[in-house]
């Protein structure tokens, strides 16, 4: 197997754009890969599952250990001749200016693998080669795949790239992409839009492999990655035929959950059944157990607002104390109202005593660590736990208190952890490979939930 970490100098290179790409022509051509995304993100493995046909795994070098990382890679990297990692951010960029945790250049070296360097270079010709310089020199430690120019004008411009890098030898110039409006990925405040709302069809796909395969050597680039060989992963304790049904909420509203999270699920004995807030007027039957993740909540205020049937019913599960875990769009959801960005205040479920509102810019982006001050339906008070919050929302009737004490600079205000009749609410996204009780503990909860 070979495998490569697709990165860029900074956010907006285009480096998800040539992953897409990337994948969708090596299936065109056959080969099975792999696809990995470092850092908290949702949106993109989607994307990822699209183009390579498999489903994508989170990376993490701040939320998750080494160890995590490594296993995580081993399980889902076998069978695949090529490993696609698709880097965050620039590619040094992690969580503290000073250093490398949660970058990309950190994961290519804990996994072994070469990057290749995305750069707009729409504006530069020599001044490519000195920024491929002191991107290869910053980190001796890295190898190199090669560096990919985008967001080109012509094929001039991309051969005078060309000769300009023969001045960095130490970074083989892969090729260069034009600039192309047709291939742009549609964006909106959370990042792209999402793969079930259709945006990569076979069209687009294709579009995509064609763009790739105009601009760079792709057998050439295959040639120069070198074969790495991942360690089988390491066996796991599975409980089957525990009899717990979780119902996971998934459709266009609720659609952001870590792979890791629901296999880890699964693991500790869930069986994990699926359904829609948008289009279900009941809850599926013999339910022990609701996950509620993020998303969309906001877009789709009217439809849910409407379905009070199931709404009722969720408030009812959750006042019966059935375990409920909410991570901020599902937190919302439980709440009594959404006020959308035209003002509009939208009923929701009303299990919670908290009211949201959309804000026009961004009000929390970080990583954060989490420790519970009470025994939850996610682990025992003192419990450690790793993830993420990225919301443009704000609850504007806060409950007092929280149940989780943040690190990471949770935004003043905000209460955290809401925790009430066992159910565990916030805005924070947890990945449960942070701390390997977290599944269990919840699967534990529905289970003597049941009991009850």
């Amino acid at each position: 197997m070979k495998g490569l970490v697709v990165a860029g100098t900074g956010s907006g290179t285009g480096k998800t754009s040539l992953t897409l790409a990337l994948l969708a022509a090596l299936k065109r051509r056959g080969i099975k890969t792999a696809a990995f995304k470092v850092g908290p993100d949702f949106i993109d493995p989607d994307l990822h599952g699209l183009a390579g046909g498999s489903a994508s795994h989170n990376l993490d070098g701040w939320m998750l250990p080494e160890a995590e990382n490594r296993a995580i890679f081993a399980r889902h990297a076998q069978g695949a001749r090529v490993a696609v990692v698709e880097g965050v951010m620039g590619l040094y960029d992690g969580a503290d200016p000073l250093g490398e945790a949660g970058s990309s250049a950190q994961m290519a070296k804990l996994l072994g693998l070469p990057v290749l360097l995305v750069v707009n270079a729409e504006a530069m010709v020599r001044s490519l080669a000195a920024l491929a310089l002191g991107f290869e020199r910053f980190d001796p430690q890295l190898t190199w795949a090669g560096l990919v120019a985008n967001k080109l004008g012509s094929l001039n411009h991309r051969d005078l790239l060309a000769r300009a890098m023969e001045q960095a030898p130490a970074m083989p110039f892969a090729g260069g992409l034009l600039r192309r409006e047709e291939i742009t990925l549609p964006e909106r405040h959370l990042g792209l839009i999402t793969a079930g709302e259709g945006c990569l069809g076979p069209e687009e796909l294709d579009r995509l492999a064609d763009w790739l395969e105009e601009g760079l050597d792709l057998e050439a680039l295959l040639a120069r990655l070198p074969e790495i060989n991942p360690p089988a992963p390491a066996p796991e304790t599975t409980v089957r035929g525990s009899g717990v049904r979780l119902g996971v909420a998934s459709d266009r509203a609720f659609c952001f959950y870590y792979q890791e999270n629901l296999r880890r699920l699964e693991a500790a004995g869930a069986e994990l059944v699926f359904f829609s807030p948008l289009t279900d007027s009941t809850l599926p039957p013999g339910l022990q157990g609701l996950y509620l993740g993020g998303g969309y909540p906001e877009l789709h205020a009217e439809k849910l607002a409407g379905n009070t049937t199931l709404a009722w019913e969720i408030a009812r599960a959750g006042r019966d104390g059935m375990p409920i875990y909410a991570e901020c769009g599902g937190m919302m959801y439980l709440g009594r109202q959404l006020t959308d960005l035209e003002g509009r205040a939208w009923p929701m479920c009303g299990l919670l005593p908290i009211e949201t509102r959309m804000l026009g810019g961004l009000r929390s982006l970080g990583y954060r660590q989490v420790r519970f001050s009470a025994d939850t339906i996610l682990g025992p008070v003192g419990s450690l736990v790793r993830g993420h919050e990225f919301h443009y929302s704000e609850m504007t009737r806060p409950p007092g208190g929280g149940v989780y004490e943040i690190a990471g600079g949770a935004a003043a205000g905000q209460a955290q952890g809401i925790w009430q009749d066992n159910t565990l609410a916030s805005y924070v996204h947890l990945h449960f490979g942070s701390n390997p009780q977290s599944a269990p503990s919840f699967v534990n909860a529905c289970r003597q939930w049941r009991a009850l």
